[in-house]
């Protein structure tokens, strides 16, 4: 399915796609940016929701791929967590179709915001003081859990996801904050490439625009990956509780307001 948009607009979701890549390369919530602007330009919801999947899909590649290039991630250590993300994000997409989501985006902002607070007091919530990355496998069912959950989310909905993963990931794995960031660039490329395929199967991807889109969310995705990995927990830690924040207070105002 395509959409016809203005000349203008094509500009415009050039622009935002190089900031939501940027923001979604260094803490998830890209679509935060993107969605909306679909949305806003007449783009029907589930055509926007399938269309900036694809989008997601170059963004999220890229950045895990410069993550790993960087030696921050060991696909052989996820691959309990890269199977039930996308069982889980095959479960989450079909959903969309048979769920009321208005329980989901009432709900939702308490968690999120839930999710800053916790990074503002808690010392231990963006892993500072872990360093090293674990050299044994890490759990089984931990990654089942997360997993299972967090693709189911990101196929159903999706904002906040990188949060989610990031500090998730922390909590239940020890890792350091910037293998936190490589593991929810990984799993998060898994659980958008499958949700892909279930909208593209369903008609809901207009793949024009989705590849626009795509394209400058690379770039940005490249740039900010390569800037967590220069600059570190200074950077990204406040990019972090900003981005959440605003996660947030945009899913209270369209829930609640």
């Amino acid at each position: 399915m395509e959409f016809l948009l203005d000349p203008s607009h094509w500009v415009i979701l050039a622009v935002i796609g190089v900031v939501a890549g940027f923001i979604d390369a260094v803490v998830g919530g890209g679509g935060l940016l993107s969605i909306p602007a679909l949305l806003t330009m007449g783009v029907p919801p589930h055509l926007a929701l399938g269309t900036n999947k694809l989008a997601a899909c170059f963004g999220s590649i890229t950045a895990g791929y410069t993550y790993y290039k960087q030696q921050l991630i060991k696909p052989s250590f996820w691959r309990v967590a890269f199977l039930t993300t996308f069982l889980g994000a095959i479960i989450g997409s079909f959903l969309v179709y048979f769920i009321d989501a208005a329980w989901l985006e009432k709900i939702l902002p308490l968690i999120i915001i839930g999710i800053a607070i916790y990074t503002l007091i808690s010392p231990k919530a963006m892993g500072e003081t872990i360093i090293n990355q674990p050299t044994a496998l890490p759990s089984k069912n931990k990654q089942i859990v997360q997993g299972m959950t967090l693709g189911a989310y990101d196929g159903f909905a999706g904002p906040g996801i990188g949060a989610f993963w990031t500090v998730s990931s922390i909590r239940l794995h020890k890792l350091p904050l910037l293998n936190s960031c490589a593991l929810a660039r990984l799993m998060t490329s898994v659980s958008n490439v499958t949700a892909l395929v279930i909208f593209a199967l369903l008609g809901e991807v207009d793949w024009i625009l989705g590849l626009w889109i795509g394209v400058c969310m690379m770039a940005g995705s490249f740039i900010g990956a390569k800037s967590a990995i220069r600059f570190g927990i200074p950077f990204i830690k406040p990019l972090f509780i900003i981005t959440v924040l605003s996660i947030a207070a945009h899913l209270a105002w369209t829930a609640w307001l």
